[in-house]
């Protein structure tokens, strides 16, 4: 179609910034300059890609295409001059770490100090989201790496995952709920259960079940974030998974109980997931290197 890579960049700051004279002044060139790059890269694809109102520009059904490709292909240039680099000894450039709460509370801390000590000129940028949610940004090049629980059904020849150390899932309850003297998982059937998930149809909870052979229960509430299960557990009569080393710290301790049910706590893996072939990149490979150090001084603890 003969798109130009300058049109393209220039499309992305129309967008972001709201008009065209923003874009001109991000790019540092003339409006009249920007208009006619739009109206060029609308000639090469056969379609209008911005559309204009009283709040600036938007992106029509075809831009948004245009700039989903876009962002995705300057993403990857720009990887591909850091890999660049970084192969020629210059250590330079930036990495998108997604972890859950868990990674952050005990690996990244420290592999962010003992990374940054010896690369210094790489800077991390760090998104504590849900493991589910955190693979859809690895795909999407959004981030380079996932520090999460392993999941099961990871489609094969998609990523790459390197094992860093076990965790548990523990039931937990708030302080003062009739269900911490619960002794088996079949007495917490008919709890009012919140699931950890994107939409409830899978997560930690339904594995429990599933692993000793029991009918999951439906969730009474589902969340996408370790604080709002902390706040519905300590506030109310529900039920639901954490991992153990969150669960028994001092400051959550005081607000909740952990269950001891007979079944024992829920097995898992904490890894660190990358897009296949990734850890070609030197960065990378000397950050998953780091995580690995970090996971070693969590287990002496």
């Amino acid at each position: 179609m003969g798109i130009k890579l300058t049109a393209l960049q220039t499309l992305i700051a129309a967008v972001e910034e709201g008009s065209l004279r923003g874009a001109a002044r991000r790019l540092g060139v003339s409006q009249p300059a920007v208009t006619k790059a739009m109206r060029e890269l609308e000639r090469a694809v056969g379609a209008p890609v911005l559309q204009r109102s009283t709040a600036g520009v938007f992106p029509t059904a075809q831009g948004k295409v245009l700039l989903e490709h876009g962002r995705r292909a300057m993403r990857e240039l720009d990887d591909a001059q850091e890999q660049i680099d970084q192969l020629g000894g210059r250590m330079v450039g930036e990495l998108g770490v997604g972890a859950v709460p868990l990674a952050v509370m005990l690996l990244i801390p420290e592999t962010m100090r003992t990374f940054g000590r010896d690369y210094p000129d790489i800077q991390l940028r760090v998104r504590e989201e849900l493991y589910m949610a955190q693979l859809t940004l690895l795909r999407e090049g959004e981030v380079d790496v996932v520090v999460g629980p392993i999941p099961d059904n990871l489609p094969p020849g998609e990523f790459e995952v390197e094992a860093l150390m076990p965790i548990e899932m523990a039931v937990v309850v708030g302080k003062g709920n009739p269900l911490a003297r619960a002794r088996s998982l079949g007495q917490l059937v008919a709890a009012r259960w919140v699931f950890t998930s994107l939409t409830g149809k899978s997560g930690y909870a339904r594995q429990l079940f599933d692993l000793h052979g029991l009918t999951p229960p439906m969730p009474a509430a589902v969340v996408n974030s370790t604080l709002a299960l902390l706040a519905l557990l300590t506030q109310g009569d529900y039920v639901g998974l954490m991992p153990m080393p969150i669960a028994t710290h001092p400051l959550a301790a005081q607000y909740m109980a952990v269950v001891p049910i007979k079944e024992g706590h829920l097995p898992l893996t904490l890894g660190a997931i990358v897009r296949r072939g990734a850890l070609l990149k030197p960065a990378l490979r000397h950050f998953v290197a780091h995580l690995h150090r970090a996971a070693l001084q969590v287990g002496k603890r």
